[in-house]
């Protein structure tokens, strides 16, 4: 089973559903990616600040999959804002991978105290020009910084990777990336015990799946791109089989009425990670 894929607005395509890596390292890793490949999985995603880009690429290249059927992404850390410093950081991101490219890059956080994304995205641009790097986009940015980076630039990014989650379903920005044709993809997809909820529980007896694939289903059928992370085969092929039942309208209002906000209290105008 492989996924099905989503149009971006510069004429490429990603994955419908992704691997999240975060906390992935070593051999152990390394197979992670191997077998969600196996599984089905297209589309990879690291950051250089996750430490875990050489396992990334381990498995991708360890994979029979082709590399070209594979999108691996990955993402510049807020020390290296600016924009030498971002293309000395995407040099430094490849060697890691072990590539020849990279499917999609994405300022992993605005830092708007720093005040240097919008020359990182310049560089971007330059690093998409140049083939490098085949999709460009960012993540955690809120309206205002992406209003800026078009306003600057002309470039809409390609993606935003925010936090989404049943408890944080994110309508004003979701409505924003609709009106730029901006692709959502989803941090955290199944936020911390959401899929153990009454409400969720109850529709997942109803299409006798589980809370979790009812989640996905949920991302999906917003427009999301929703990339959960796993380890375990099992739960990786489970996590994928997400595309023979569809949630009523009713089922997808009533998932995104659960809100009580962030989890981790990341607000993109004030946190800082470097």
């Amino acid at each position: 089973m492989t996924s099905p894929t989503r149009r971006l607005n510069d004429g490429r395509t990603l994955p419908a559903i992704g691997l999240g890596t975060y906390g992935l390292r070593g051999d152990d890793g390394v197979a992670a990616v191997v077998s969600a490949l196996a599984a089905g999985y297209r589309l990879v995603d690291t950051a250089l600040n996750y430490e875990n880009e050489r396992e990334v690429g381990e498995g991708v290249r360890a994979s029979p999959v082709d590399r070209a059927d594979v999108a691996v992404t990955t993402k510049l850390p807020g020390r290296h804002h600016g924009f030498d410093a971002t293309l000395r950081s995407f040099e430094e991101s490849l060697a890691n991978l072990g590539l020849d490219y990279v499917d999609l890059y994405l300022i992993h956080w605005p830092l708007p105290a720093v005040d240097k994304y919008v020359d990182s995205w310049r560089a971007m641009i330059r690093l998409r020009e140049e083939g490098v790097v085949r999709s460009i986009g960012v993540s955690n940015f809120t309206a205002a910084h992406l209003k800026r980076l078009v306003g600057e630039t002309g470039v809409i990014p390609a993606v935003n990777q925010i936090e989404l989650h049943p408890r944080f379903a994110q309508r004003e920005l979701l409505a924003v990336h609709e009106k730029h044709s901006i692709v959502t993809e989803s941090w955290s997809p199944l936020g911390s015990g959401v899929g153990r909820g009454t409400l969720i529980t109850a529709i997942a007896e109803t299409h006798a799946v589980t809370p979790s694939q009812v989640v996905l289903r949920w991302h999906l059928q917003l427009g999301a791109v929703p990339i959960p992370k796993s380890a375990d085969e099992q739960r990786q092929r489970e996590n994928l089989d997400v595309f023979r039942f569809e949630l009523s309208d009713a089922e997808v209002e009533a998932i995104s009425t659960l809100g009580s906000g962030r989890l981790w209290d990341a607000d993109p105008e004030t946190h800082e990670e470097f």
